[in-house]
């Protein structure tokens, strides 16, 4: 029976000194038996265990698309996908573009669509409100939309023009919750031009680079331009030439800028768009190890000299594609276009492919 006394007391000091230390010896050698034990086992379960072959592999190539990717059927079904530009917002998936081509009484707002997966099913979900403060420059439709994310909020944008005029303007919104169409507020233009400029203020792209954010843009006229922006809504100090053709009528426009590795890459849509299986428009990358320039493509030629290595354009039933955008997951790159389908008369489609990567140059999956 315990009696409340150590089985040590009537030791001399010593002796109990010595008991109570080979005491503490035992027990500390049991509990490291008991944790390395513990740890062998924990590395043995952890060899045996085998990847899930359940997880979905990252889609590569060029994506099988499904549900609402475009189509055109007059008087009944108009689904607009030019210019399409890609977002995520927890697990779905938003395709930006182009507006239904209307009139300046009321042009087509901002298109938008959404999926669960890059491939699809996509499903039309209608357009953002127009501001009136478009009306002045009577677009027909608001066009080449470009998404971003900053500090929770969306920013989207967005030009205003007609066809072959460069008084034009780029516009901004922001949201929280991009699939509320009715939650866009509209915080007017950013940047604009007006004739006699030398430059066209459409087709934004709006990117983070150099602890800082800045927009490209352009459309013919002198080609692409890039700004810094002081805020969200705001542009900043002076305009930077990236590319430009040189020969009239210098068809370069849309813009997209993104980062990897230690260069900065810049792709452009190129020559005629929006003339359905007509259409000779293509995609043409170039380089730079900073954000302002000078960019040149895989042959050593500026873009500023009409430099530029073409990476997509038309191959089977895909007729020019273009008006393109950069999404970055999975550690993959992957391009979104829009095409004329040759298959379906010359249906406006969008696209979703895989790059891959060879000697510091992307190179896009493509059909074959």
């Amino acid at each position: 029976m315990w009696t409340g006394r150590d089985r040590t007391d009537g030791l001399p000091a010593f002796r109990r000194a010595v008991a109570w230390a080979c005491r503490r010896a035992r027990a500390w050698r049991a509990a490291r038996v008991l944790v390395l034990g513990g740890c062998l086992v924990a590395t043995m379960g952890f060899a045996q265990a085998e990847p899930d072959s359940r997880a979905p592999r990252p889609p590569r190539g060029v994506l099988e698309m499904t549900g609402d990717i475009g189509d055109f059927v007059p008087g009944e079904v108009d689904d607009p996908v030019h210019d399409p530009a890609i977002v995520k917002d927890r697990n779905t998936y938003y395709v930006f573009s182009t507006g239904i081509l209307r009139d300046p009484e009321d042009p087509g707002g901002i298109f938008v669509r959404r999926s669960p997966e890059l491939g699809g099913p996509w499903e039309s979900m209608g357009e953002i409100a127009v501001p009136e403060w478009v009306h002045e420059y009577e677009p027909n439709h608001l066009w080449a939309p470009q998404v971003v994310r900053r500090a929770g909020r969306y920013y989207l944008y967005y030009a205003v023009s007609s066809f072959g005029s460069n008084t034009s303007a780029i516009g901004v919104a922001s949201t929280r919750d991009p699939g509320d169409l009715d939650s866009w507020v509209d915080h007017g233009p950013v940047v604009t031009s007006r004739e006699g400029d030398d430059f066209n203020a459409i087709d934004p792209h709006v990117f983070r680079a150099e602890g800082t954010w800045w927009m490209a843009f352009g459309s013919h006229w002198s080609g692409i331009k890039l700004q810094e922006l002081a805020s969200m809504t705001e542009p900043v100090g002076p305009l930077h030439a990236l590319a430009d053709r040189g020969v009239p009528p210098n068809a370069i426009e849309a813009p997209t800028i993104f980062r990897r590795g230690r260069y900065y890459y810049l792709l452009t849509s190129w020559d005629q768009c929006c003339s359905g299986t007509d259409s000779t428009y293509k995609i043409a990358v170039g380089r730079s190890t900073s954000v302002t320039g000078p960019y040149v493509d895989r042959d050593g030629t500026a873009l500023m000299d009409g430099g530029g290595t073409v990476i997509l354009e038309s191959e089977g039933n895909q007729i020019g594609p273009g008006g393109q955008d950069v999404h970055v997951e999975f550690g993959i790159h992957y391009l979104i276009h829009h095409y004329y389908d040759a298959d379906a008369d010359g249906v406006i489609r969008m696209q979703i492919r895989s790059m891959d990567w060879a000697d510091g140059w992307p190179v896009v999956a493509t059909m074959e």
